[in-house]
């Protein structure tokens, strides 16, 4: 990734965004155990994570307002808001109110994630003016390795910091976070120009005519968000699959997490160095190793087996999703990448909306292991659909104007349709487990 050494932008946008999700998880860790000690309530703790994906609805529309405003530092702006409401955060968690942590939750959420699909296609732009395609494959991969490696650093050092401190002092912590990377951030400017200077309602709208009209991002997005439901069905799963199934404990436990956040660290530094392997090639496989590790599962009779699967999971998760960010920045023109991360997000942040309960009603219907073995299998047969996209070389021809030759958007609208199919199928077969 040599493009950091010639672009201090693309620096100082990697350093924000590390920093950025370093700083969230503080405050997740924070809020999750100060609403479980003063409640006890599950449901509680559930509806924080539930405040902060319902905003994501909104995302799309945030991107489109700030990229019609001529000001500048608006995205430290939207770090600024951030860095209040993470100390506002904090004093209602001195003064225990939980509505009022919901309230905060879901503000800062939708902030969080407009200021993170605005600072991805911030780092595109910056790939793209060194080197084109390769620079947004670099800048992408550096980006992922940031987050891959705050996935597994940043539980830890928020636990930490809670531990040592309190849940109000890391809030802090993560206020302070914010405020850095409105500082590294303060000179990127974020204007997209329109024409006429279109409103909020016409930049959306232009979104949404350009995924219309390309059929290869269509079917991208539609498979993704089949794939991360299930994908999302986990969480609550492993907690049974291990203490329950395989009788190991807490340490167990979280031996496991632990496993699969290095494989998706070793995920995303493979992603780095394969500069020359198809993003196509790479998200097919990377999805089907998700869906292979959760088989894994199933079939794991030992603690030390599942780990193996864990390992090829996490590995699979890393790679999956820089793949499929470069893929679809890569097919949609630079004014429009900041509206389509924001769709990408809303995408990430949804799917437990839908994930997280199938995954209690499939649990309460079976057992851990026909749970993963249900999901693992959904995964695998999602893996078909950016596996035809790979082999029709619809992911390379599309081009990043978003013109597409006749004979491919034919051959995308075919995949486009059996995407959808497989969509339907994949929702009235779960509801029938």
């Amino acid at each position: 990734m040599s493009i950091l050494a010639t672009s201090p932008r693309l620096r100082r946008i990697l350093a924000a965004y590390t920093v950025n999700k370093l700083g969230t998880w503080f405050g997740t860790v924070a809020l999750s155990l100060a609403i479980y000690d003063h409640t006890h309530s599950a449901a509680a703790v559930t509806a924080l994570f539930v405040a902060r994906y319902l905003p994501a609805l909104a995302v799309p529309a945030l991107v489109a307002r700030v990229e019609a405003s001529s000001r500048r530092h608006t995205l430290s702006a939207l770090y600024a808001f951030e860095a209040l409401c993470a100390a506002l955060l904090a004093a209602t968690v001195w003064h225990f109110l939980l509505p009022a942590i919901l309230v905060l939750v879901a503000f800062d959420g939708a902030v969080e994630l407009t200021a993170s699909s605005l600072l991805r296609a911030q780092a595109a732009r910056a790939g793209a003016e060194q080197s084109d395609e390769q620079g947004i494959y670099n800048a992408n991969a550096a980006l992922n390795v940031a987050l891959s490696a705050s996935v597994v650093l940043g539980p830890t050092l928020g636990a930490l910091a809670v531990h040592a401190f309190g849940g109000p002092v890391a809030l802090l912590i993560d206020a302070g976070s914010f405020a850095a990377c409105g500082a590294l951030v303060v000179d990127l400017y974020v204007y997209v120009e329109e024409r006429a200077g279109a409103s909020v309602r016409a930049r959306l709208a232009s979104a949404w005519e350009h995924v219309r009209d390309a059929p290869a991002l269509r079917a991208v997005l539609l498979t993704q968000a089949t794939a991360l439901v299930f994908f999302e069905t986990a969480a609550p799963v492993e907690v049974f699959y291990v203490k329950g199934t395989l009788r190991a404990g807490d340490v167990g436990y979280g031996a496991l997490l632990a496993i699969w956040g290095v494989g998706q660290l070793g995920g995303s530094l493979l992603f780095a160095r394969g500069a020359r392997r198809s993003l196509g090639a790479m998200l097919t496989l990377g999805t089907l190793a998700v869906g292979l590790a959760y088989l894994g599962f199933a079939a794991a009779p030992t603690l030390g087996l599942a780990a193996l699967a864990a390992l090829l999971g996490g590995v699979g998760n890393g790679v999956q999703w820089a793949s499929l960010l470069g893929t679809v920045q890569l097919l949609t023109p630079e004014r429009l990448r900041g509206r389509l991360m924001g769709g990408v997000e809303s995408i990430g942040a949804l799917c437990p909306l839908i994930g997280l309960p199938l995954s209690g009603l499939v649990m309460a219907l079976s057992s851990p292991r026909i749970a993963f073995l249900v999901f693992g299998s959904i995964i695998a047969a999602t893996t078909l659909g950016f596996a035809r996209l790979w082999a029709t070389g619809m992911i390379r021809a599309a081009s990043p104007i978003g013109s597409t030759p006749p004979e491919v958007a034919l051959a995308a609208d075919a995949i486009d349709s059996a995407s959808g199919q497989l969509v339907r199928t994949t929702y009235s077969g779960s509801r029938g487990v």
